[in-house]
């Protein structure tokens, strides 16, 4: 079972950056797709990026980005251009897998508690 741990979350103004990791226990030594999600208030869970274990990755636009480091087992989404409507809790979740096949949170089986992200104006 693969335990994941965000971090990197805060508050930072509307243009502004941030860049979030999660610590992924048996990462690299065990084949997962690697997701970033996020919730806003009153919204549905939405996908944001995600990387297979070959290192091949996709995001929902070009202000994200999704890497992996295989030697810190850790997983980052880099958050450029930010605004206020990407405020939201980000999670990182995993789905059993060497490849990424779907962006449906349904699908995935494990998931870190969340860091939250707020953009102001």
């Amino acid at each position: 079972q693969v335990q994941l741990v965000e971090s990197g979350g805060g508050s930072v103004q509307a243009g502004g950056s941030l860049r979030l990791s999660c610590a992924v226990s048996q990462y690299g030594r065990s084949r997962y797709c690697l997701a970033w999600f996020r919730q806003g208030s009153g919204k549905e869970r939405e996908w944001i990026a995600y990387i297979n274990s070959y290192g091949n990755a996709d995001s929902v636009n070009g202000r994200f980005t999704i890497s992996g480091d295989n030697a810190k087992n850790s997983v980052y989404l880099q958050m450029t251009n930010l605004i206020p409507e990407d405020s939201a809790m980000y999670f990182c979740a995993a789905e059993a897998g060497a490849g990424c096949y779907t962006r449906d949170p349904l699908e995935y089986d494990y998931w870190g508690q969340g860091t939250q992200v707020i953009v102001s104006s």
